[in-house]
């Protein structure tokens, strides 16, 4: 595990004692079969403006599927590489991403009609971004029809946690869904995820850690405590900070 990673504290050798764990026993598989992700759709009623964006602004900008197309294909010319972030939310990270990487093609994910109005409202003083691509529908959807190793990194920040036992089965982060990520990720491609749920962080470490396709980058606790330079606040985040909670922030590597 390297003697850096045990400095970290009581909270730290906590951790790395669970990855520890997880690394002993067989891959985990979940015994259930995996639900919709997503929760509600709808939220308050969408504004005047909003609404028009989705009549002008999002015709422009969804993401038509084609089964095993190059995602390359989805963007116009100078892109030189795909991520897809599931479940956007207000879509901060994503537009962020959108503007410090112009040869990057973003995929966004996010059924939410609120969160996908949000981010219209921002992309519409901002018509130099045209390197962002979203898709309304289940994230699933987007990994099913993608070519073999076609991303270059994947974000889940801030997932619901669904924390009853019985929706377990409705978390994003699954051995199965792994398994589905570990074929479209290019190897060396970055999964990034962010909770300030500990039962989810705790669920995510054990399943990534047992998965042969993922290595956990972190060598001390500052590098799931702190957040890097190119890897913005969201809302979510913001919010989780404001009510006191302790936000994680993973970063493994597709092997």
């Amino acid at each position: 595990m390297g003697e850096d990673r045990s400095r970290g504290g009581v909270e730290g050798r906590i951790l790395i004692r669970r990855l520890e764990a997880a690394m002993e026993h067989a891959p985990l598989k979940d015994g259930f079969r995996q639900r919709r992700h997503f929760g509600r759709r709808k939220g308050p009623a969408l504004s005047a403006h909003q609404a028009g964006l989705f009549e002008t602004l999002l015709p422009r900008l969804r993401l038509a599927l084609e089964a095993g197309a190059d995602p390359l294909r989805y963007f116009s010319g100078g892109i030189s590489e795909v991520w897809l972030e599931v479940g956007f939310g207000g879509g901060e990270h994503l537009l962020w991403q959108g503007e410090a990487n112009p040869r990057v093609g973003l995929i966004g994910a996010e059924p939410y009609v609120s969160g996908v109005a949000k981010l219209l409202s921002k992309l519409a003083t901002t018509e130099s971004i045209s390197n962002i691509r979203l898709y309304t529908e289940d994230a699933t959807d987007i990994i099913g029809s993608l070519p073999d190793a076609s991303l270059s990194r994947v974000f889940v920040l801030f997932p619901d946690p669904w924390p009853k036992t019985r929706h377990h089965k409705r978390r994003f982060i699954q051995m199965a869904m792994l398994d589905r990520l570990a074929r479209v990720m290019k190897q060396g491609a970055e999964l990034r995820f962010a909770t300030d749920d500990n039962g989810y962080l705790v669920w995510t470490l054990e399943r990534l850690s047992a998965h042969s396709a993922f290595e956990w980058l972190a060598t001390n606790t500052s590098d799931w405590r702190a957040r890097p330079p190119d890897w913005p606040e969201t809302r979510y985040e913001a919010k989780a900070i404001r009510a006191g909670s302790t936000c994680t922030y993973l970063r493994f590597a597709r092997r």
